[in-house]
Formats: structure tokens, sequence, C-alpha cells
């Protein structure tokens, strides 16, 4: 059993780093269009690489799970962002209009795969079906993402044009990732003995996504532009948001007859939101100004996510452990039980 971390990790802290490095030393000008290429080319090389990874048999697995998979989407691509809209008057208040825009594009994320697969097992779910519809959750939200981002925001008055979006996210992100998956056949057994140290591929290409983003905002003035206290309002309503999530997926989960190991993939995969694919898609959609401005939300959201769910994830686990101990022991055939 894994022990509840409460502090940030060396991740989420090297995230903070880079937008303190951003604002103090924002690349500018022409070596900022060449950062700009070369975070192209670092986001195609992400999704690529997330296409390798992905096996056949995660992909159609599960498929008799199918009431929990069209649970966890429905969770991640249908509550999430109504939840979002019904607290817009609320969230507004705490954070600003901008900023609420972060939290609508986050609301439209897919949900991520490592972390939603590793706590399953940590709390003795289901992990096949953890896999399935983590992987699920990412392949629709290359085309569900930003569909969902014009609908939303063109209810806020931000203009998004859904097909150029599908567009961008096709060349930029679907062709990378359907190579990989297709170049599986012969990297697949590399990339899966070379985890670690493409991991720091995966990490590195956010940090150069993130620090591209957060240049170009606070050259345009990201600081000075963010109301005072927005900090502080906008860590409150990510609490309320996932607060409210983790609560409403398991409440769902128990009226479905979902039994507890698919409770807990319920809860995982349909409540959280992928910081991966996340900041890659936001670089995408949207201009440079304000992807910094976008993003910041899903950063400290981030973080909230894996907290809480560690110490769900504990608790689950705790359960489980109970629940065994408390179960009969089946007596083996021509074995006399004790006192008998």
């Amino acid at each position: 059993m894994i022990r509840p971390r409460f502090l940030p990790d060396n991740y989420v802290l090297a995230l903070a780093g880079t937008v303190v490095l951003a604002s103090f030393l924002p690349v500018q000008g022409m070596l900022a269009e060449a950062f700009d290429s070369i975070t192209a080319v670092a986001v195609g090389l992400l999704f690529f690489l997330h296409g390798a990874k992905l096996s056949r048999e995660s992909i159609v697995a599960g498929i008799t799970h199918w009431r929990l998979h069209l649970a966890v989407l429905a969770s991640t691509f249908l509550l999430i962002p109504l939840l979002g809209l019904a607290l817009g008057p609320l969230f507004t208040r705490l954070v600003g209009p901008d900023l609420y825009l972060g939290i609508l594009f986050l609301c439209v994320l897919p949900s991520t795969v490592q972390s939603s697969i590793a706590l399953t097992s940590v709390a003795r779910g289901n992990v096949p079906a953890a896999v399935c519809s983590a992987s699920a959750s990412n392949f629709f939200g290359i085309f569900l993402t930003p569909v969902l981002a014009g609908l939303v925001l063109s209810l806020h008055g931000e203009s998004q044009s859904s097909l150029d979006s599908i567009f961008k996210i096709v060349v930029q992100l679907l062709l990378p990732f359907v190579a990989g998956h297709v170049a599986r056949r012969w990297i697949g057994a590399w990339v899966a003995h070379n985890k670690t140290m493409l991991r720091f591929v995966d990490q590195g290409s956010i940090l150069l996504v993130v620090y591209t983003a957060f240049s170009e905002a606070v050259v345009q003035g990201l600081w000075q532009q963010l109301p005072s206290g927005a900090l502080a309002g906008l860590l409150l309503a990510n609490a309320i948001l996932l607060t409210l999530t983790i609560g409403i997926t398991t409440w769902s989960s128990r009226r479905l007859g979902f039994s507890r190991e698919d409770e807990v993939v319920m809860v995982f995969c349909g409540s959280k939101k992928s910081l991966a694919s996340g900041v890659p898609i936001a670089k995408v959609l949207f201009a440079g100004s304000v992807v910094g401005v976008m993003v910041l939300p899903l950063m400290l959201f981030h973080q909230m996510q894996l907290m809480l769910c560690a110490v769900l994830a504990n608790r689950y686990a705790r359960r489980a452990a109970a629940a065994e101990a408390e179960a009969p022991v089946p007596v083996q055939p021509g074995h006399v039980a004790p006192g008998k």
C-alpha cells in the first residue's frame, strides 16, 4: 500500500519552476518562433510515443464492460463539462472570466492513463477495465475535446471553430498517434523496455510547451491581467469541481450496481483530467498568448487530483483487506475444520 503524499512530486515542482522561469526569463522574438517549431515537433513525438505504447489488446479489451466504459466516458465528457457550466457564476466570481475559460477547457479534457491505472491497482480495483476506460477516454478525447471546447467556449462569446480545431488535432496529434500505433509492431518491445527514458521525453515535451506558452503569456502581460487573489480562488474552484465529481461518480456507480472493483474504475477514471494530453491540445487549439491562462487551472487540478485520489486509493485498499480478513476461509476437501 502506498503512503498518501501531500507534498508536490518532482514533476509538479518542475512545472512550477518552468512557470517561474518563464515569468522572469520569457523567450521572445525570433527565438520564440524557433521554440514554437521545436514545440510542434516535441508534441508530435509525444503523441507518436502515446500511440506506440497503446497495445491493441487494451483497445479491444473489456468490451463486455461496456456499461462501465460508457459511464466513465459520460462522466469525463458530459458530467464534468455540465458541472463547469452550471458553476459558471460562482467560478467567475472566484477567478475572473479569463481563468474561468481555463476551467471550462479543463472540464472537456480526457482522463489520465498512467495515474488512473496505478491508483486503480493500489485500490485493488478492476485494472483491465481501467486500462480500457482510460485508453478509450484519451483516444476519443482527440476528437471530442476540440468539439466540446468549441461548444462551451462559444456559450461565453469565445469564437472557436470546431472544424478548424479538429483539422489541427488530426494533423498535429492524431496522425502521429496513429503512426506510432502502426509502428508498434516494430518498436513496441523497445518502447516497453525503455519506459523510464521515454517518461523523460513525455515530461520534457510538456515542460517545453509550458515554458513556451507561459513565455508568450508573460510577454502579453499575464500576471498584470490576473485579478488579485485569483490563484486562491482557483484552488477553491478546483476543489469544488473535484469534490463534486468524485461524489457523483461514487454515488452513480453504486446506483448502477457496479461491484467495488468497478466502482474504483468509475471514480478514478471518471474524475481525473490529463495534463499530458491537455497541454499539447491547448497549444494546438489556442493562440499562444492565451495558452498559459488556459492551462493554469489544469496544472493546479493535476496535483490536487493526485493527492485526493491517493488518499481514496488507500482507503479502498484498506476496505478490501478488511473484507478479505472477514471472509470465511473455505475448507479444503478431506480437511477437518478446527473443533470438529
